[in-house]
C-alpha cells in the first residue's frame, strides 16, 4: 500500500498541468439563481470531490455573527456546542469531536488560509472575531488531504475585503437581553490594485447564567497589494482579548427542574478563561506562468490563557510559528485536463504550562492551593508537517473525472518537567519528562467524479489520521501525576456518495450524502479514582466505532422584482446518523454494540425568509437537535429540542448611506435546551456540597431573549 502512495504521488508530481479545471468552466457558464452560497459550494464540492458546505455572509448574518453556532449548527453533519456565554464553541463533524471536551482536537481549522489549529493538534476558537467573518467552508470528514489527515475534517473561515472601489466606513451596534453590548467599527478601502480593511469589535454581556459575564475585544487588519500583475501580496493581523466567566455544568436533576444557580465548585472559584492572542499572516501569490501557480504563506501565532476551573488553576503561553505554501498546475490535451495541487505545511508551537491545584479541603477557602509538587509545570515542543499532492484527472467528453490524492502527516513532541529542576520542589524526584515521535502516515483519498447537466455526481475513499497530543499523554489529578505515553493514533476509513445539483432552472439546489466512518484505536476520555478517593480525567485507546450517516440539504430561491415579496426562500437541512461502538472496553466493562454518546440520531433545520420591495425582510429559522445519550451503557437519555428564532429588519440604501436596522428574538417558543453535554463516563456522579464535585450539562437560555442591531454604512 505504502508503494501504491508514493508512486501516485511522484506521478502527480511530474504531470503538467494548467489552467481552469472543466468542472469550473462548465459551473460559470451557467448563471446560477440558487442562493447565494450555492455557486461557491459546487466549485469547493467539484474541487473536493467530498461534501463540502458553504456559508455565505447573507446566511451568517440570518442570526448574531458573534454566536457562530447559530449558523453552523444550521449546516448537515454540524454540531456547535460552547461551554460558556459567547465562547467555548466545539465543532463536531459527522459526529467527530463529540467526546473531546474543549479543545476540537481532530478537526483542522483555518482563518483566511492560515491554521489557527496549532502544531499540537489543538484549536481554540475564543479568540476568534466571528462578527468578522463572512465566509465559511466545512469539508466533512477525513477527505480534506490538502490540510493534513484530521478525522473530523477541515472548517475554514474567510473574511473577504471588498473589491469595490473607492473607501467606505461602517457602524454596527447591537444590544440586547443580559444586558449584551456590541459594537464592530469597521474601515475599508480599495483601487485597482490594493483593497484593505480595518475593524474593532467589542462584545460585552452579563451572561444568562449565574457568573457568565464576558467581555472580548478584537482589532483585525486585511489587505491585498498587487505588486505586478502576476504578482499580489496578503496581510492578515489581528489582536484578541478574551475575558469569560465559566458557570460550569450542572445536573441533570436541576436541569429538568429548570433550575440553574451554577456550579458552587466554578463560581466559588470565580471560573473563567482569559485569552490574549496575536495572530500575523504574510501571504504571496504569483502566477508563474500560464500554467503554474503558488500561493506561500508565513505566520505567527501566540496565544497566553489563563484558566480557572472547579479544581486547578492554569496559566499558559503557546507561540506558533509556521508556513504553508501551494503550487497549482495545470494542463489541457486533447480530450483530457489534467490540474494537480502539492504542497507542505509546517508548524512549531513552544508552550509553557503551569498547572496548579486547589486543595478541596477547606469550604472557607476554595481558593487554597495544594502543595506545588501536587500541580505540573511543563515546556512543550511540539512539530507538526505534512505534504500533500492531489490530482484531478478529467475525460471531457464523458465529463468523468478521478481524483487521487496523498498527505504524508509527521507529529511528534516532547515534554520537559520544570518541576524536577534541581531545588525548585524539595523532595521532588519524579521526573515526568518524555518525548514521543509518531512515524510519518500516508493518508490517502480516490474519488470518481460525474458531472451532467447542472449535476455533480461523487463517490469517495479516504483516510484519517488523529495522533495523541502531548497533554493528553499526561494525567492529572489530586493524588496522582503520571505519564501516559502508550497511547495509539486513532485511525478512519470512510466512503461517501455524494451528489449536488440545480433543478427548477437552477432556483432549486440539493446536496445529498450518504457516508460510513470507520474509526479505530478511538481515543475517549475516561474517569478513574486515586488513591484518596478523589475522581481524575485520562485518555484512553478504547477501540472503534462506525459512524454510518445521511445528510441532506435542500433550498430554492424564489426571485420576483416586480412583486411586493420579491424574494421568497425556503430551505431544510437534515442529518441522520447511526453511530455505534463496534468494540469498545472501559476497565473491563463491554460497551460493544451501544450508541455513541453525545450524537442524535436525527438533526435538521428549516429555513424561511421573506425580502420585500421596501426593503423589509423576515427570517425565521427552526433548529431541532435529537436525543441523545450521555453515558457509554445508555441509560441516560437527554432529552431533544428544538429553537425557533425569528429576525425582522429593514433594509436600505440611501445615495451614499446604507441602513440595516432589525430586531431578533431567539427560542421564542421558550423550549429547555442546552449548550453543552460532558459526555462518557461523567454522568449523573454530581456531589451536592462537594467542593470535587462532577456534573453534566450547561443548560441554555430557557426562554426568550432578544437583541436590537442598527447597521450605517457610509461610501465616500
Amino acid at each position: 500500500m505504502k508503494k501504491t502512495l508514493w508512486s501516485l504521488a511522484l506521478i502527480a508530481s511530474q504531470l503538467s498541468i494548467a489552467q481552469e479545471q472543466q468542472a469550473d468552466k462548465n459551473i460559470e457558464q451557467v448563471i446560477i439563481k440558487a442562493r447565494k452560497k450555492v455557486s461557491q459550494e459546487r466549485r469547493e464540492f467539484a474541487k473536493n470531490a467530498q461534501s463540502t458546505e458553504i456559508l455565505s455572509d447573507e446566511d451568517i448574518n440570518r442570526n448574531n455573527p458573534t454566536f457562530i453556532e447559530q449558523s453552523l449548527s444550521t449546516l448537515a453533519g454540524v454540531q456547535v456546542d460552547k461551554r460558556s456565554n459567547i465562547g467555548g464553541q466545539r465543532i463536531v463533524l459527522r459526529g467527530y469531536g463529540n467526546d473531546q471536551k474543549f479543545n476540537n482536537w481532530g478537526v483542522k481549522m483555518y482563518w483566511n488560509n492560515i491554521p489557527i489549529t496549532n502544531a499540537e493538534g489543538v484549536t481554540l476558537l475564543d479568540d476568534v472575531d466571528f462578527s468578522y467573518i463572512n465566509n465559511i467552508e466545512v469539508i466533512k470528514g477525513p477527505a480534506s488531504t490538502m490540510y493534513g489527515g484530521g478525522i473530523g475534517g477541515t472548517v475554514k473561515f474567510y473574511t473577504r475585503t471588498s473589491f469595490e472601489k473607492g473607501t467606505s466606513i461602517s457602524q454596527n451596534t447591537m444590544v440586547g437581553s443580559y444586558k449584551h453590548f456590541q459594537s464592530v467599527t469597521q474601515l475599508n478601502t480599495s483601487d485597482v490594485n490594493y483593497n484593505f480593511n480595518v475593524n474593532y469589535g467589542h462584545i460585552q454581556t452579563d451572561g444568562y447564567r449565574p457568573s457568565g459575564n464576558g467581555l472580548k475585544n478584537f482589532v483585525n487588519i486585511n489587505g491585498e497589494y498587487k505588486l505586478n500583475r502576476k504578482q499580489k501580496i496578503t496581510l492578515f493581523a489581528s489582536q484578541g482579548y478574551s475575558n469569560e466567566k465559566v458557570s460550569g455544568q450542572i445536573s441533570y436533576q436541576d436541569y429538568y427542574a429548570g433550575i440553574d444557580n451554577g456550579n458552587i465548585n466554578y463560581i466559588s472559584k470565580g471560573a473563567g478563561s482569559k485569552i490574549q492572542s496575536t495572530r500575523l499572516g504574510l501571504g504571496h501569490v504569483w502566477e508563474i506562468n500560464a500554467h503554474l501557480k503558488n500561493t506561500t504563506t508565513v505566520f505567527y501565532s501566540s496565544v497566553n490563557h489563563d484558566r480557572i476551573a472547579d479544581k486547578a488553576f492554569e496559566v499558559s503561553t503557546s507561540p506558533n510559528i509556521g508556513f504553508r505554501t501551494v503550487f497549482q498546475h495545470n494542463q489541457q490535451w486533447g480530450d483530457f485536463t489534467n490540474q494537480i495541487d502539492f504542497g507542505a505545511e509546517v508548524q512549531n508551537s513552544k508552550s509553557q504550562i503551569s498547572n496548579y491545584r486547589f486543595s478541596g479541603t477547606n469550604p472557607s477557602n476554595p481558593m487554597e492551593m495544594a502543595p506545588l509538587s501536587k500541580g505540573s509545570y511543563f515546556k512543550y515542543n511540539n512539530n507538526q508537517s505534512n505534504y500533500f499532492a492531489v490530482e484531478r484527472l478529467t475525460y471531457l467528453p464523458w465529463q468523468l473525472t478521478f481524483l487521487a490524492g496523498v498527505s504524508f502527516n509527521r507529529i511528534n513532541y516532547d515534554r520537559k518537567d520544570l518541576l524536577a529542576y534541581q531545588g525548585l520542589v524539595a523532595g521532588y524526584n519524579n521526573d515526568l519528562s518524555f518525548s514521543k515521535d509518531f512515524k510519518t502516515v500516508a493518508t490517502p483519498h480516490f474519488a470518481l467524479q460525474k458531472s451532467w447537466k447542472s449535476h455533480i455526481f461523487n463517490i469517495s475513499y479516504s483516510e484519517g489520521y488523529n495522533a495523541p497530543t502531548a497533554s493528553s499523554a499526561f494525567v492529572s489529578g489530586a493524588n496522582i501525576n503520571t505519564v501516559n505515553d502508550n497511547l495509539q493514533a486513532e485511525k478512519a476509513k470512510m466512503w461517501d456518495v455524494s451528489a449536488q445539483g440545480l433543478f427548477g432552472n437552477t432556483q432549486i439546489d440539493y446536496q445529498v450524502s450518504l457516508f460510513n466512518i470507520e474509526v479505530a484505536n478511538k481515543l475517549s476520555q475516561l474517569n478513574g479514582t486515586d488513591s484518596g478517593g478523589k475522581t481524575y480525567s485520562y485518555w484512553a485507546n478504547t477501540g472503534d466505532q462506525k459512524n454510518k450517516g445521511f445528510e441532506l440539504s435542500l433550498g430554492y430561491n424564489y426571485s420576483n422584482p416586480q412583486s411586493f415579496i420579491t424574494k421568497i426562500v425556503p430551505f431544510i437541512n437534515y442529518s441522520y446518523y447511526d453511530f455505534k461502538y463496534t468494540h469498545f472496553n472501559n476497565n473491563g466493562t463491554d460497551f460493544s454494540g451501544k450508541t455513541v454518546v453525545g450524537t442524535p440520531k436525527n438533526k435538521y433545520t428549516v429555513g424561511l425568509d421573506f425580502t420585500t420591495k421596501i426593503g423589509l425582510y423576515l427570517n425565521n429559522t427552526f433548529n431541532y437537535l435529537g436525543e441523545v445519550y450521555s453515558d457509554f451503557g445508555n441509560q441516560n437519555l437527554v432529552k431533544d429540542f428544538g429553537l425557533f428564532n425569528m429576525k425582522l429588519g429593514y433594509k436600505k440604501s440611501f445615495g451614499k448611506y446604507s441602513l440595516d436596522a432589525f430586531a431578533m428574538g431567539n427560542n421564542l417558543t421558550n423550549q429547555q435546551n442546552y449548550t453543552f453535554l460532558f459526555v462518557g463516563n461523567n454522568t449523573n456522579d454530581n456531589k451536592a456540597g462537594s467542593l470535587l464535585s462532577y456534573a453534566d450539562v450547561n443548560p441554555g437560555p430557557s426562554k426568550a431573549n432578544f437583541f436590537y442591531g442598527l447597521n450605517l454604512k457610509y461610501n465616500f
